[in-house]
């Protein structure tokens, strides 16, 4: 695993948008070095929390959303390490052990969407085994490890994906692990209420990131917009916020639930 860090002061607004409730909050976010997990990080940062950045690879993006956030006055570190292995996990928590010796908040949004289609029938034992793997077995090891460390008054988000609750044709590897993330959320939620913490899950549609560019070349992207209530497919900060506002005190009185951000697409055909 590889570590960065930097941090400062954090001033009392730091441009674009600032939830309340989470001034020195310790939230650790996965798959954080780019795309939703990035603008989580960078909100969650401008709201006044000290951010751990979990990454898989990509150390040079992570570094720079620690650097923006440094920029900003926000502490933050980033990690690197492949969290389908309970050893990398266990590490990450180190980590945060020595820095903060405890959480607040945890954001579990990593994961791998395999972009080519492939019916059930035909899929490669390796590829199924991958995907929940990356998907499912790490988010086991993190909330095993995790979940002992989180104080009273905590908030677990899980990001998981509309393919969750409709299913998503050619590509059962991915709905699979992404819908049973719901249902340990549902236990989950009352397990650690009497500890008051809250676990919930935020279920996007299309988003405009590097994952799913390869599903949304020219053409088809407007298709899919078009088949959107709203008209457009989500950026990272649209689906950024609502996963930061269910780690506020303003949704104190919600777990076990799963919010879709979708513009409206599971409403129509």
């Amino acid at each position: 695993m590889g570590v960065s860090e930097r941090g400062g002061a954090l001033p009392s607004q730091v441009g674009g948008y600032r939830l309340p409730g989470l001034e020195g909050t310790r939230a650790l976010v996965t798959g954080g070095s780019r795309g939703v997990g990035r603008e989580v990080s960078l909100l969650l940062g401008r709201s006044g929390a000290r951010v751990g950045v979990a990454y898989r690879s990509r150390q040079q993006a992570a570094d720079e959303v620690v650097a923006e956030l440094g920029r900003g006055g926000a502490s933050a570190w980033a990690v690197g390490g492949d969290l389908s292995q309970p050893g990398s996990v266990a590490e990450l928590f180190r980590e945060v052990d020595g820095r903060w010796g405890g959480l607040d908040i945890l954001v579990a949004n990593h994961g791998i969407w395999p972009p080519d289609p492939v019916p059930l029938w035909e899929m490669e034992p390796e590829q199924w085994r991958r995907t929940l793997s990356e998907n499912l077995d790490s988010i086991f090891h993190l909330l095993r490890e995790g979940l002992p460390r989180m104080a009273s008054g905590g908030s677990v988000v899980l990001v998981s994906s509309t393919a969750a609750q409709r299913g998503e044709a050619m590509h059962g590897d991915y709905a699979a692990s992404k819908g049973a993330l719901v249902s340990l959320v549902k236990g989950l939620c009352v397990e650690l209420a009497p500890r008051g913490i809250r676990a919930n899950v935020v279920a996007p549609g299309w988003i405009d990131t590097e994952m799913a560019a390869p599903a949304l070349p020219t053409g088809i992207r407007e298709r899919v917009a078009t088949s959107i209530p709203l008209g457009r497919v989500a950026s990272a900060a649209d689906v950024a916020g609502p996963i930061v506002f269910l780690c506020t005190p303003l949704a104190r009185h919600i777990t076990g639930e799963v919010l879709n951000v979708n513009g409206g697409a599971v409403l129509v055909g």
